[in-house]
C-alpha cells in the first residue's frame, strides 16, 4: 500500500469474509486505468471474492495487475469476460468517461457492477444507469473509498448511529491529495475524462455528507473550481469547494485540492468535522499531523467528556461483504441504489454549477 501516491492507495486485511466456499462469487476486472482497482480487488476478494479474470487493452498495466493477483486469467476481450456464466461481476476503475457506459454493457450481460468513482461525468449517464438497474435487477456499485475503506469513517458512522453526539446538523470535509503529475496519465488533466474535481474527488465528501447526516437527498447552493497552480494544464482544476443542505435541514461545506506537499507522511491529510446537537467527531483519516503516522485517527467530545480513538484494524470494513451478499441476495444492505446513485448526481451537478475562479494568476479558460 502507497501512503504517498493517493491514485494507487489500496487497503488491505480490513473485510471480513463473508463467502467461504470457492467459485461461490467469481468476478472479474476490466479497465485498470486507476490504481484504485487495487483496493477494490483487495476488498472483495478478502470477503470471499474469488478473482478469476482480467482484461484491459494496455499489456503494461495487465503484467502489474496479474503480478499482485497471478490468479486472474488474461481475457483476450471484454466479450472473453462477459460470455463466461461463472463471473457473477464485473470490478473496473476504467477511465471515468466510461465507467458509465462499461457498466451498461456489464448489465446488458446479466453481471453486477463494482465501479471506482466517479462512476458517472453527466447526469444522462446516471440516468442510463438508473433505468438499467432498474429493467435488470442487478446491483451497480461505487467505490467511494475514502468513506468505504476508511475504519475511523466507518466508526463514526456508527457513534452516529448509538446518538453519541445526537442529531447531526452540519459536516464540513476537506480532502486533499497530492498531484505527482509527472505521474499521471494525460487524461487525468482534462476534465472531459475525469469529470471536473467536484465530480471526482468531491464524490467521496458528498457521499459520507449523505450518509452522517442520514440525509437522502440535497441541495447544491455554491460551488467554485480553480487552477491556482499547475498552469502547464491550462484545463485542469487543482482547487474546487461547495456548500450543499440537505432534506433534513443538515449543512455541508467541502473543499477539496491537489497541493498536499511532499513534507506529509501521506498523500493525503482526509479530515471530517461532524457537529451534532450533543457533540462533535473529528475523523483524520489517514494521519495525525506530527503526532502519529498511523491513520484512522477520531476524536469524540459530546457531554461525556473527550475520548481519542486509534482505530487501525480495530473495526474492519463491512461494505465488501455486504455488497457481496446484496448481489447474491437480490438485497441493498451495503449501501442502496438510490444512495449510490443520488451521490454521484450531487457531484455532478456541483461541477456543473461551479463558477471558474478567475484572477490574475488563474484567467478564466473556458466557459460553461
Amino acid at each position: 500500500m502507497d501512503r504517498n501516491d493517493g491514485m494507487n492507495y489500496a487497503p488491505k486485511g480490513l473485510v471480513k469474509k463473508v463467502v467461504a466456499r470457492p467459485g461461490v462469487f467469481q468476478f472479474a476486472a476490466i479497465g485498470l486505468d486507476h490504481g484504485h482497482i487495487y483496493g477494490m480487488c483487495n476488498g472483495l476478494i478478502e470477503a470471499g471474492g474469488q478473482l478469476v479474470a482480467v482484461y484491459d487493452p494496455d499489456p503494461k498495466k495487465i503484467q502489474g495487475f496479474v503480478t499482485k493477483y497471478p490468479e486472474a486469467n488474461i481475457a483476450s476481450s471484454e466479450e472473453e469476460v462477459f460470455s463466461n456464466p461463472d463471473i457473477k461481476l464485473v470490478a473496473s476503475a476504467n477511465i471515468p468517461s466510461e465507467r458509465g457506459p462499461l457498466g451498461l454493457r456489464v448489465l446488458e450481460h446479466g453481471k453486477h457492477y463494482f465501479t471506482d468513482k466517479p462512476a458517472f461525468t453527466t447526469l444522462e449517464q446516471v440516468k442510463q444507469a438508473r433505468e438499467k438497474v432498474a429493467e435488470t435487477g442487478l446491483r451497480w456499485g461505487i467505490y467511494y473509498g475514502e468513506r468505504l475503506h476508511s475504519e475511523s469513517s466507518i466508526f463514526a458512522g456508527q457513534l452516529i448511529e448509538e446518538g453519541a453526539i445526537g442529531r447531526v446538523v452540519q459536516v464540513i470535509g476537506t480532502g486533499p491529495h497530492r498531484a505527482n503529475p509527472k505521474s499521471m496519465p494525460d487524461w487525468f488533466f482534462d476534465p472531459e475524462y475525469y469529470g471536473g474535481i467536484l465530480c471526482d474527488i468531491g464524490s467521496h465528501q458528498i457521499e459520507q455528507f449523505l450518509h452522517f447526516t442520514g440525509a437522502k437527498d440535497a441541495k447544491v447552493l455554491h460551488s467554485k473550481i480553480a487552477n491556482y497552480h499547475f498552469k502547464e494544464y491550462p484545463k485542469f482544476q487543482d482547487f474546487g469547494d461547495a456548500t450543499l443542505v440537505a432534506d433534513n435541514g443538515a449543512t455541508f461545506y467541502f473543499r477539496v485540492d491537489w497541493f498536499t506537499p511532499d513534507g506529509l507522511g501521506t498523500w493525503g491529510d482526509g479530515r471530517v468535522f461532524i457537529l451534532g446537537t450533543d457533540g462533535y467527531i473529528e475523523v483524520r483519516k489517514y494521519i495525525d499531523i506530527a503526532r502519529d503516522s498511523k491513520g484512522d485517527q477520531l476524536y469524540l467530545v459530546n457531554h461525556e467528556g473527550e475520548k481519542h480513538f486509534q482505530l487501525s484494524g480495530k473495526v474492519g470494513c463491512p461494505f465488501f461483504g455486504e455488497f457481496i451478499l446484496d448481489c447474491l441476495n437480490g438485497t441493498e444492505n451495503a449501501m442502496t441504489q438510490e444512495h449510490t446513485f443520488r451521490a454521484a448526481e450531487l457531484c455532478i451537478e456541483a461541477q456543473e454549477k461551479a463558477i471558474w475562479i478567475e484572477t490574475a494568476e488563474s484567467p478564466l479558460v473556458y466557459k460553461k
